[in-house]
C-alpha cells in the first residue's frame, strides 16, 4: 500500500466531509499549508522582511495569504468586509513583531476556518451571484472559492522562490 503523507495532497483522497464539487479547493489549500509549513520551517526571523531585488517580502506572502483567504471567503458568503479586514489589507507588507512561526500560524488557522466553510457549504449555492469589492464586481460562489484556492498556490509559490532566494544569500555570506 501507498503511503499517502508523501503524496501530494490531491492524491492523497477526498477530504472527509468537503463536497465532492469541492474537493480541489480543500485539495490545493491543505497543498499551500503543507509547503507553507514544511519550507519556512526555521526560516531566519531577520529575513522575514527582507525584499530582494524589491519583490514581495515573505513576511508580505505569509500576511496576505491569511487575508486575502479571510477576503474572498468573506465575499463568498455574500458579506461585505469588515472594518477589521480593511485594516489588515492596508497593513499587509508593513513589518510587523510577529515571527515567521506566528506569521505561518495565522495562516494556518485561516486554512481551517476556510476547510470548515467550504465543508458547509452547499453545492446548490455554487453557481450564486456574489458581489466582490467597492466596485461590487459579479462572480460566484463557485468563483470565490477557486479564486482563494489559486490565488493561495500563486503566493505559496512567490513565497517559495523569495524565501529560498533569502536563505541562498544568507548562506552566501
Amino acid at each position: 500500500m501507498t503511503q499517502t503523507k508523501n503524496l501530494e495532497v490531491w492524491l492523497r483522497g477526498p477530504v472527509a466531509g468537503v463536497p465532492d464539487l469541492l474537493q480541489p479547493v480543500a485539495h490545493a489549500l491543505l497543498q499551500a499549508r503543507d509547503e507553507v509549513e514544511n519550507f519556512m520551517d526555521e526560516f531566519p526571523e531577520d529575513l522575514v522582511w527582507e525584499r530582494p531585488a524589491g519583490v514581495a517580502s515573505v513576511g508580505y506572502h505569509l500576511q496576505h495569504l491569511t487575508g486575502i483567504l479571510q477576503r474572498l471567503l468573506t465575499y463568498a458568503r455574500g458579506e461585505a468586509l469588515s472594518e477589521a479586514q480593511m485594516a489588515f489589507l492596508y497593513a499587509e507588507g508593513k513589518p510587523t513583531e510577529a515571527t515567521a512561526k506566528d506569521l505561518v500560524q495565522q495562516f494556518n488557522e485561516q486554512v481551517d476556518k476556510a476547510l470548515e466553510q467550504i465543508k458547509s457549504t452547499d453545492q446548490s449555492t455554487l453557481t450564486q451571484i456574489r458581489r466582490v469589492g467597492r466596485a461590487q464586481v459579479e462572480s460566484t460562489v463557485m468563483g470565490l472559492l477557486f479564486h482563494a484556492a489559486e490565488h493561495s498556490m500563486r503566493h505559496v509559490g512567490q513565497l517559495l522562490v523569495t524565501a529560498r532566494v533569502l536563505r541562498g544569500q544568507a548562506n552566501e555570506i
